[in-house]
């Protein structure tokens, strides 16, 4: 493998040329964002070259590629991340300076790629970065969203929703495929066509129709050379104006392709609370993996002949039931267009499908309505259909006379298209992402599906990429480790548990947390910046960094620093150490309740952050617009990192792991990926509360538990909850809160109160965060801990995780690339 060395020269002469002939400009003059522009070329130039050489080589040595089928990638921002694996950015940054520019600010001139939510889209990048970095051949497939996710702004304490224009500017790293688009049909009808040899034909007539236009963007592998491709699809009207409807004064048809291309690739996960909500998500899934299936096969047929053996060079991994319409779109291109026989196609289907189970929660298993999908799909209704008869046979024969069975398993059930039941028949694997996920999905939830098919479940632990969150999120403490332990650490984080010899050691604790201090006054800089709330470096930082769902509990957080609040207004001169409390979250568009948690943060916020009288012993900051951005500053400063989800609901999370690394103490309940940190770090070395996840499920299912006892029998919490409804909070509109005191005591409801526990578990979290006061007290011990937390944080690599999907289930082969000595951007 060569590795071309940097030409630091060529590099210089390669930005100034790119503000010139871009801006006409010379360097002196150009805005930071243009230098930004520049900057990313000379790198994309440089990126190329590795480009070409892992496409030369996949053709050359022609492995299996995994197509990682993703509606969301949480990308983050490209320059520093490219720089890094390219082994270039100190290299970069010394070129830059040298050019009068600040490395630092010229990357935050990038917009986040908003293509992603939460967890589920920030995995798929992780991932992505693992699979280059561990020199294996892959596609991501998603979209190319005008405006992904929403930008976040907080007004009034309310979160109000903003187009995120990520892509102003262009997008400097993408290159725009046009000779690879597809066509994708929506609607119509499927009429039945027979051969003269008396074979039918099924053509999908009266439609509409998309072009989808694929835009590749590089994958760098760490100081490998391989580069792998995220290849997101932007749609394009086949006919992008109608005269002749115009001349007929028919404007809206006119326009009516043109419309529907827009519409598919304007936001990420538009709010479904309606049905043209619904409609639009299915049309965005079938748009992508249609387009990704066809873009596949093709591939495939320009180096073999036999479409039988498609799964020996390719295999689908579904990311959560999005993509899942794969499997019948496959069949559809292997019956209809290769003219393969059902037999001969679900073999081949079966084989190349594979999934990945995100949830517990019931209500993000997809289902669509029989109505709307056969209506947008008809001919992949069809093969659902199928599919389902033949599946439901095999049901019957396993269980003769049980109808419970297929009303349980049926991919067709009750008026619904079940996404997750077609996944789980069709793929030849189904994972879990944790391994207390993929118990209660064997045993729990989808116990019927391991029964009759044990075979296909297996535990994939999530990780994330120490590249992102380590070495170029907290440089100070990457370099720290280096110095320790050397570098290997770097695409082999099993190595970083070398650091557990310093654990006791009083020089690396002071050093350690040192670090930790500087990361926490940068981070103030940041709250200053953007929050204009002043937060003591010397507090404790807990925070709480995720998506805004109930079962994660950010109201449990809040719920509790109301107490605190009391506790400090009642006893003023009790022992308290100071805290800030940080959170940052997006909620859903239509997502009323956890809205409205933003602004019960947002207005405790107001009312502790300006009174006096407490001596800023507390403070509460909510981080507007959380993204991986952000995110690393926030990693890097955190002691506390809070993962109180319900215990059982979380299905891994990858903050915690995150938080691990750089060096932050959990409190947390046994649930997700934390049963497994636990394990690794030892309890002694977090702080445990809470349900177990079978107390929690014998709860659900057998009842016992009423909250109003706990209303009734506390009079702490008791005051906590009134403080919702009594204007302490709101003085204008006292009923402000009432959903939230509602959805706790549900005293108008039917349905059952505190869904998440709550109440439950309050006292338990409330007497673990006097133990991490405690702990945090003791600075040695504390610094102990957190030494020991990033020496254990080895097994939640992504490239752990990645290499387990290969051995276990892809089964990929490695590619090595070398590039040419000399190269076309060098001369």
């Amino acid at each position: 493998m060569s590795k071309r060395p940097f030409d630091k020269e060529l590099f210089k002469r390669s930005v100034v040329y790119n503000v010139k002939t871009l801006y006409r400009r010379t360097i002196e003059e150009a805005t930071q964002q243009q230098i930004f522009s520049a900057v990313a070329l000379a790198t994309k130039d440089a990126i190329i070259d590795a480009w070409l050489a892992t496409q030369e080589q996949m053709k050359k040595q022609d492995p299996k590629i995994v197509y990682y089928m993703s509606m969301e990638f949480l990308m983050g921002r490209a320059l520093g991340n490219n720089l890094i694996n390219l082994t270039y950015y100190d290299e970069v940054k010394e070129a830059l300076e040298e050019l009068g520019c600040d490395l630092n600010v010229i990357e935050d001139q990038e917009p986040d790629a908003a293509l992603g939510n939460g967890g589920l889209g920030r995995l798929a990048a992780c991932f992505l970065d693992s699979l280059a970095t561990l020199g294996y051949a892959a596609y991501g497939c998603g979209i190319r969203y005008r405006y992904g996710m929403f930008k976040q702004k907080i007004e009034d304490g309310y979160q109000v929703e903003v187009p995120d224009e990520w892509l102003k500017n262009g997008n400097p790293f993408e290159l725009r495929r046009p000779e690879y688009a597809k066509i994708v049909k929506f609607g119509g009808y499927v009429d039945i066509e027979v051969d003269e040899r008396g074979k039918s034909h099924f053509i999908q007539k009266g439609y509409q129709s998309v072009r989808a236009v694929p835009c590749d963007l590089p994958i760098v592998g760490y100081g490998n050379n391989v580069v792998d491709t995220l290849r997101i699809w932007d749609a394009e009207a086949m006919n992008s104006f109608r005269l002749d409807a115009f001349d007929k004064g028919d404007y809206q048809k006119a326009v009516e392709e043109e419309n529907l291309a827009k519409l598919l690739v304007e936001v990420l996960y538009p709010n479904d609370n309606h049905m043209a909500g619904k409609e639009l998500r299915l049309k965005q899934q079938y748009f992508f993996i249609s387009a990704s299936v066809q873009a596949a096969v093709d591939r495939y047929k320009r180096e073999h002949s036999d479409i039988r053996k498609f799964y020996e060079k390719a295999t689908f991994q579904l990311n959560d039931t999005h993509p899942t319409v794969a499997v019948a779109e496959l069949m559809r291109v292997l019956v209809d267009e290769e003219g393969l026989e059902w037999d001969e196609a679900w073999d081949v289907t079966t084989k190349t499908c594979a999934y990945t189970n995100h949830t517990i929660m019931a209500e993000a298993l997809e289902k669509w309505p029989i109505e709307l999908f056969s209506r947008l799909l008809p001919r992949i209704y069809q093969i659902i259909e199928e599919i389902n008869r033949r599946f439901v046979i095999e049901i019957q024969k396993k269980y003769p006379g049980d109808q419970e069975k297929i009303r349980k398993m049926a991919i067709i059930y009750d008026g619904q298209v079940k996404m997750a039941h077609l996944a789980i028949a069709a793929g030849y694997s189904v994972n879990g992402v944790a391994r207390l996920h993929t118990e209660i999905l064997k045993h729990q939830e989808l116990k019927d599906f391991y029964q009759m098919m044990p075979e296909k479940f297996n535990n994939k632990t999530n990780g994330i990429t120490q590249r992102r969150f380590l070495l170029h999120g907290n440089p100070l403490l990457a370099d720290w480790v280096t110095a320790h332990i050397g570098d290997e650490w770097i695409t082999d984080l099993s190595q970083i548990s070398k650091l557990k010899i310093y654990a006791d050691d009083e020089k690396a604790q002071r050093e350690f947390m040192n670090i930790k201090y500087q990361n926490k006054v940068r981070l103030a800089k940041y709250i200053q910046e953007h929050n204009g709330i002043t937060v003591d470096p010397r507090s404790i930082f807990d925070v709480q960094v995720k998506r805004l769902h109930e079962y994660k509990r950010q109201l449990l957080n809040i719920l509790h620093v109301m107490y605190l609040y009391n506790q400090i207004k009642e006893h003023p001169d009790m022992p308290f150490y100071p805290r800030t409390f940080i959170f940052g979250a997006k909620a859903a568009a239509g997502y009323r309740r956890a809205k409205l948690t933003i602004k019960l943060i947002n207005s405790v916020a107001d009312v502790i952050n300006n009174d006096a009288s407490i001596n800023g012993k507390l403070k509460v900051v909510f981080i507007e617009d959380y993204r991986v951005s952000n995110a690393e500053l926030i990693f890097a400063a955190a002691d506390v990192s809070e993962q109180i989800s319900t215990a059982s609901k979380e299905a891994s999370g990858t903050g915690n792991m995150k938080f691990m690394l750089n060096g932050a103490l959990t409190i947390g309940t046994m649930d997700g990926a934390t049963v497994e940190m636990v394990e690794e770090m030892g309890e002694e070395n977090a702080f445990i509360f809470g349900l177990s996840s079978d107390e929690v499920i014998n709860y659900e299912q057998n009842g016992g538990y009423n909250p109003m006892d706990i209303f009734n029998s506390d009079q702490e919490i008791r005051h906590v909850l009134m403080q919702l409804i009594n204007g302490y909070y709101a003085p204008q509109d006292p009923e402000m809160f009432r959903d939230l005191y509602d959805s706790l005591l549900n005293t108008k409801s039917s349905d059952r109160a505190d869904t998440y526990f709550i109440l439950k578990d309050f006292r338990s979290y409330a007497e673990a965060h006097k133990r991490v006061e405690e702990a945090y007290r003791d600075e040695k011990g504390w610094a102990k801990k957190a030494i020991w937390n990033t020496a254990c944080s080895g097994k939640f690599s992504s490239d752990r995780t990645i290499q387990e999907y290969v051995d276990e289930i892809w089964h990929l082969d490695k590619m090595t690339v070398s590039l040419p000595q000399e190269s076309a951007s060098s001369k």
